[in-house]
């Protein structure tokens, strides 16, 4: 495997040195800190990722007040006490996308989160238990139990609420082939999933990064060559 302090060097040159490249991380994860994250905000950014894949993330963040207030503040007890009229009329409700599959998503996820928080607490509370150095697992079981929370949904999702996540990105992945590791183009099955885990694992120990920040070097280190400030403005950081 190629050094990570190769492709940290190498993602320093592209982005014009290691005070931009720093810059650029975002600030460190605490996974502790989301045991204090209410149930509303977390189903509040599951929607928002949810809606968000596939469409233009400006629209989504634009029109997003309009959604907390279709949506009754994503109070997930609250939102599972209404009838099927109300996620009917959300079908043709101005204030927010007019998907129907997502908008049932909605009404799953709260359902999902409602359960983890009586079984854990909280839904945050649930997440910052969860082992840092195995978030394959976390998404697999997001994927399985959630709505609409498989793929990138569900590792942007992680990301979004402040979980130490990595994102497996077309070029996080290029990246990672590039250093030597055997994993397809392309990495979503089990075996590839799990050298990706292992690898990340091994580098976070060695470096003492959070992984978020391993994963965004990576990604900046191959790949179209994005100005900081597109980077920036991509993040919103």
């Amino acid at each position: 495997m190629l050094s990570f302090e190769k492709i940290r060097a190498r993602a320093a040159s592209r982005k014009g040195g290691d005070a931009v490249l720093a810059s650029l991380l975002g600030p460190v994860p605490d996974n502790a800190a989301l045991a204090k994250v209410t149930d509303d905000r977390v189903l509040s950014t599951m929607a928002e990722r949810v809606f968000a894949a596939g469409f233009v993330w400006r629209v989504i963040e634009q029109k997003w007040p309009g959604f907390e207030e279709a949506f009754l503040g994503f109070e997930p007890k609250r939102l599972l006490f209404q009838p099927d009229d109300f996620w009917h009329d959300l079908a043709s409700d101005k204030r927010i996308v007019r998907n129907p599959q997502k908008i049932r998503s909605v009404r799953d996820n709260a359902a999902f989160v409602e359960r983890m928080s009586q079984e854990h607490g909280s839904f945050g509370k649930f997440l910052a238990q969860w082992p840092k150095d195995d978030q394959i697992g976390l998404m697999a079981f997001l994927a399985k139990h959630g709505s609409r929370l498989g793929g990138n949904t569900g590792q942007y999702f992680l990301r979004w609420l402040g979980w130490d996540t990595f994102i497996i990105s077309q070029d996080m992945a290029a990246a990672l082939r590039d250093a030597g590791l055997d994993i397809a183009e392309s990495p979503t099955s089990k075996r590839d999933l799990a050298r990706i885990q292992m690898q990340m694992n091994a580098w976070a120990r060695k470096t003492g990064l959070p992984y978020a920040h391993i994963s965004r070097i990576l990604a900046m280190s191959i790949g179209e060559n994005h100005s900081p400030e597109a980077i920036r403005e991509y993040t919103g950081e």
